[in-house]
């Protein structure tokens, strides 16, 4: 079994890791707020979430994942009020784009996708066994708070200095600041607002909803039990989500609630004014419509450390275009090959052990990537040799498949699109009449608008040939 390591921030190093079991990972991912869809920087943590994933499965073990929906929280009861309509209504629709989002960028399903609605029983026992053993309290206003000062334990994770924590100050809202340190709701009596929109149950403190902090505590171990393997999420969730959750988790259970704690760093903007095709990516739904693919936003986000900020820029996501397109390229010569050379045979035994090396290094993409194109390099030399060893075209098929099948930035065939044949042929016509009446402006106007929709132009003696880049 090859050894993995993986940072801790709850040690702030790089540690050996395996599963308590020896067998399967028991991993939880904090999911979306289902209020509005996710942006290109959530997605970039389920990205690194992905590939711990795909990394922890190729060093053998199985994954059970449990990615939450958080359902109710403080954001989507007032989006409903605003809209006069249940929460349900906010939160199924957002919650079909986020799994239509995470299909486009190639995310794998996780084994459960529990929603915190759906968990409110296991919530109000948790409370009620906090309550029990003294370090929970019912407040004036109907609330349940949990008493910080009663975790000596508290600001471990997130290295909280303690005299910022104001003891017995209460904080409602589900986040807050650093320097707002207090004890925190975990059920949070009913309003006017919260009824209305279908958010308030019964519970042994009168009606109310859950904090936001409370509902990851009660998925985690209603799913993976009182102690999970690793628990992941953004940089931003460590103070005060992840924070709070060990507090409420191990005072309940007296157990360490994770072994490890994983954070992907954020992801930003340069400010500088993006080229049409590639600005303003927002959400999925704008990389779609400017023609950036999965497989190029996933080269993207491989391309820099999960620990290290990642810049986006248009000059970024143009590189990223570029590199699946060699990617895709190279996988079709290797489809097409009859034959390699001892040489590819080599150089896929030096893509295994590099690439293997890379991931399973805290997760070291950027390095694995490398090794992949110096892979691409040297096997398109070796098949420019022409030779006839099946063995090792079969082993170089092999290396690249695992390597792809962690970082999966091949793009997808070409498909046959009848509606985009019209297109480009109808414009390709213009730009043949336009080019008889030797009007060139005209004619490099619809050269530039091909170019803009991913379509390349090649003229030759035959006529103008068109192909689809992404």
């Amino acid at each position: 079994m090859p050894q993995v390591r993986l940072y801790n921030t709850m040690s702030q190093s790089v540690e050996p890791f395996s599963p308590a079991d020896g067998k399967v990972v028991r991993m939880y991912t904090c999911g979306p707020t289902v209020y509005n869809p996710a942006h290109v920087g959530n997605f970039r943590t389920f990205l690194f979430e992905d590939l711990m994933r795909r990394v922890l499965k190729l060093a053998g073990w199985r994954v059970e994942q449990v990615m939450n929906l958080t359902d109710v929280d403080d954001k989507i009861i007032r989006r409903a009020s605003e809209a006069g309509v249940s929460i349900s209504d906010i939160t199924v629709p957002v919650t079909e784009r986020f799994h239509s989002d995470r299909r486009y960028l190639r995310i794998e399903d996780a084994e459960r996708y529990p929603r915190a609605t759906e968990s409110i029983p296991e919530m109000i026992e948790l409370v009620s066994t906090l309550v029990a053993r003294g370090v929970a309290y019912q407040a004036d206003d109907g609330s349940v708070y949990f008493a910080i000062d009663k975790f000596p334990a508290y600001g471990k994770l997130s290295r909280l200095d303690k005299r910022e924590i104001q003891t017995g100050a209460r904080v409602a809202q589900d986040d807050y600041a650093k320097e707002n340190a207090q004890d925190f709701a975990l059920w949070k009596a009913a309003k006017p607002e919260d009824e209305a929109s279908g958010a308030a149950w019964d519970s042994p403190w009168g009606r109310g909803r859950p904090g936001w902090h409370l509902e990851c505590s009660a998925m985690a171990m209603r799913f993976l039990g009182e102690t999970l393997d690793v628990h992941c999420g953004g940089i931003d969730l460590v103070f005060p989500h992840h924070e709070d959750e060990i507090a409420q988790s191990e005072a309940a259970t007296g157990r360490e609630f994770s072994r490890f704690w994983c954070h992907g760093q954020f992801l930003l903007t340069d400010g500088a004014k993006m080229a049409k095709r590639v600005g303003n990516v927002a959400t999925v739904a704008d990389m779609r419509e400017q023609g950036v693919s999965g497989a190029a936003f996933r080269h993207f986000a491989f391309s820099t450390h999960y620990r290290k900020q990642l810049n986006l820029s248009p000059d970024a996501l143009e590189a990223s275009l570029e590199g699946v397109r060699r990617v895709g390229d190279f996988a079709e010569r290797l489809a097409a090959a009859t034959g390699g050379t001892p040489g590819l045979a080599a150089a896929a035994e030096d893509l295994v052990a590099d690439a293997s090396a890379a991931f399973f290094d805290d997760l070291n993409a950027p390095e694995a990537m490398a090794a992949l194109f110096s892979f691409i390099r040297r096997a398109n030399a070796e098949l420019d040799a022409g030779g006839r060893d099946e063995a090792a075209l079969a082993r170089a098929r092999e290396a690249f498949a695992l390597v792809n099948g962690v970082l999966d930035i091949v793009p997808e065939p070409a498909a046959e699109d009848e509606e985009l044949s019209v297109y480009v042929e109808g414009r390709l016509a213009a730009r043949r009449a336009a080019r008889t009446r030797r009007d060139f402006a005209a004619a490099d106007a619809i050269r530039d608008e091909l170019t803009s929709r991913g379509i390349a132009i090649e003229d030759g003696p035959q006529g103008t040939r068109w192909k689809k880049l992404y």
